[in-house]
C-alpha cells in the first residue's frame, strides 16, 4: 500500500518521533510506513489519518491504483 504520510506529516511540521508519540507507536514504525516497508494495521491507519487531519483515502493508496 502506498501512502502520503510523509508529505502530510511534514506539512504539519511534525517529526517522525512526534507523529509516533501521538499514535502510540515507535519512530521506526513511522519510518517503515513512510518508506513502504510496512503496512499499518487498520487501527493504526485510522489513527494516522485522524492525527494528520485527513481521510483514509487521502493517506493511503491501495496497490494497483496510482493516484499519486
Amino acid at each position: 500500500m502506498k501512502n502520503h504520510i510523509k508529505e502530510n506529516r511534514e506539512r504539519l511540521g511534525l517529526s517522525q518521533g512526534k507523529l509516533a508519540e501521538l499514535c502510540g507507536v515507535s519512530r521506526q514504525t513511522i519510518n517503515a510506513i513512510e518508506n513502504d516497508k510496512y503496512d499499518p494495521s487498520l487501527q493504526l491507519a485510522f489513527d494516522l489519518a485522524r492525527t494528520l487531519g485527513l481521510t483514509m483515502e487521502q493517506c493511503f493508496i491501495p496497490k494497483g491504483r496510482d493516484d499519486s
